[in-house]
């Protein structure tokens, strides 16, 4: 008699737009959402209509206060990994770089916390699995 394994389910997936924001420093603009203790790239989840850019637009102005026109979003692709705050989920991020200038971030909407980190700072926090695998500096 033989058995047979079943296929694993497929991983559930939530669609963002995230950023990548990087000082002259060489570090990379992390936040950790209230309620949470992972920090991960600033971004979001889509609002009816919008496009990856609109949303991305819109959440860094919300979590952080900044102001960046979706159309001075340079698309940096799309990325899979690990949700760090939905275990059993997969993000699915539409990743932008964004140059937020000398516009300073203020801790807004949803943001407990944020910090500048470079790789090395980075392996003594929890970093979201999207960031840590495709984009400290």
């Amino acid at each position: 008699m033989s058995t047979s394994n079943p296929a694993p389910a497929p991983a559930r997936s939530i669609r963002v737009s995230a950023a990548v924001i990087v000082n002259g420093r060489d570090e990379l603009l992390l936040v950790r959402k209230a309620g949470t203790t992972a920090f991960m790239q600033p971004g979001g989840k889509p609002e009816p209509d919008e496009t990856p850019a609109e949303t991305l637009s819109r959440e860094l102005f919300e979590e952080l206060g900044l102001t960046v026109d979706a159309a001075d979003l340079r698309p940096l692709g799309s990325f899979t990994a690990a949700a760090a705050n939905e275990p059993g989920f997969l993000v699915v991020a539409d990743v932008f770089e964004a140059d937020i200038g000398d516009q300073l971030p203020v801790i807004a909407t949803e943001i407990e916390e944020f910090r500048w980190v470079t790789r090395a700072e980075a392996e003594e926090l929890e970093v979201a699995p999207l960031a840590r695998e495709n984009f400290l500096p």
